[in-house]
């Protein structure tokens, strides 16, 4: 067996879990879960990844790698109002049953795919802008902690992208114990934990927050995770990855996790020629891929516990530099079109902003801005042709 069969999911595993963790815990003190639900989201997702990737690896003989939606995350997290577990859950079974009506109805698809993509875009850009601009919130709060940090990943960036946010995130720990900034770590069981939470359909959370998940999920998640797999010369099972994707979101849901979906950067760490010059022959990298998430999972209580110990102001640090790059995505694709740019600022903005109605976010309302303008104008110009 080549030891890039091994090597190249373990790092992918890594890169997803560990770059991404921060925005993991900010979603879920935003959801308003406790030490041990927290521990039960992270432990969901894991399996998640683990059944998904070696399940759709098998089947299809492809490497499928799968992800947390780490957009859906920073949306979560964005909530400006406390959202309550319950209530969460509840978003999250929505968004799990609409990947699966996805995968079923055409014309649902459809819809989607009709979705200017510079709005839907211009929506994750507004979410994910809240980040990046507490982590240097962070840096005038915690000077000494996080000015080193956002100078590594400048330099890492340049040198190790795939790995800057690990390095900065290593790095980080290494400072906090120097500076005496770790607490004790919470006592309490440190492997996989599971917590049921009971969903509550509450109708501004569905609309608010379920449909805006299953959106950015889609947009931002799915669509370049199949991209990459065509990229690397496969013809991606698009319904069957959304119908497994959205079997397991709504099972994890039920443990407090959020939506699992396609993989986009860490599954091209996966789909290469370094894997295996031959493409009908990299397919066990998948499934390798899956443990090395059943592995994270085994430790998801300790990998929680520290995170939690670490100091605030770091977490965001961490979760501000990697989102920095889907960002810049975002913003590229947001403002590419000069006839679309109008409506992709509005949502943006709107988005940013933290505008709410009558409980419901501002990420719904940013698209339903964005939409809005965007007609329009389409249908000023249609008037001004005709």
């Amino acid at each position: 067996m080549r030891l890039a069969f091994v090597t190249a999911p373990i790092v992918a595993g890594v890169v997803g879990f560990g770059g991404t963790l921060a925005v993991i815990l900010a979603a879920a003190k935003a959801a308003g879960a406790d030490a041990s639900q927290t521990a039960s989201w992270v432990t969901g997702l894991c399996l998640a990844m683990a059944g998904t990737s070696a399940v759709l690896s098998l089947r299809h003989r492809i490497p499928m790698v799968t992800a947390w939606s780490t957009p859906g995350a920073a949306l979560i997290a964005a909530s400006a109002a406390p959202i309550g577990m319950e209530a969460a859950v509840g978003a999250f079974l929505l968004a799990a049953l609409l990947i699966l009506l996805t995968a079923a109805v055409k014309p649902l698809g459809d819809a989607v795919a009709r979705i200017p993509t510079p709005v839907a875009s211009a929506m994750l850009a507004g979410v994910l802008l809240r980040f990046v601009v507490a982590a240097f919130e962070s840096a005038q709060a915690s000077p000494g902690l996080v000015l080193p940090l956002i100078a590594l990943f400048l330099v890492m960036r340049l040198v190790v992208p795939v790995a800057a946010v690990l390095v900065v995130l290593a790095a980080g720990i290494g400072l906090a114990a120097a500076l005496h900034l770790i607490a004790p770590l919470a006592p309490g069981g440190w492997g996989p934990t599971f917590v049921f939470v009971a969903p509550r359909f509450d109708p501004t959370v569905l609309l608010g927050l379920g449909i805006p998940l299953y959106l950015v999920t889609m947009a931002s998640q799915n669509l370049p995770g199949f991209a990459v797999l065509k990229a690397a010369g496969y013809q991606p099972p698009v319904r069957s990855a959304l119908a497994v994707t959205g079997v397991a979101s709504g099972l994890s849901a039920l443990l407090g996790a959020h939506t699992s979906n396609m993989a986009a950067i860490t599954a091209a760490l996966c789909t290469g020629p370094d894997v295996h010059p031959d493409p009908a022959r990299r397919w066990p990298a998948g499934v390798a891929y899956g443990f090395t998430y059943l592995v994270f999972a085994a430790f998801a209580g300790f990998l929680v516990a520290l995170s939690l110990a670490l100091p605030a102001d770091l977490m965001k640090a961490v979760a501000g530099v990697a989102l920095m790059g889907p960002l810049m995505g975002a913003l590229a694709s947001a403002l590419g079109d000069e006839k679309q740019r109008f409506a992709a600022v509005l949502a943006l903005v709107v988005t940013a902003s933290g505008f709410s109605i009558a409980g419901v976010g501002s990420a719904f309302w940013g698209l339903v801005a964005g939409i809005a303008a965007a007609l329009l104008e389409a249908a000023v110009r249609r008037w001004r042709s005709a």
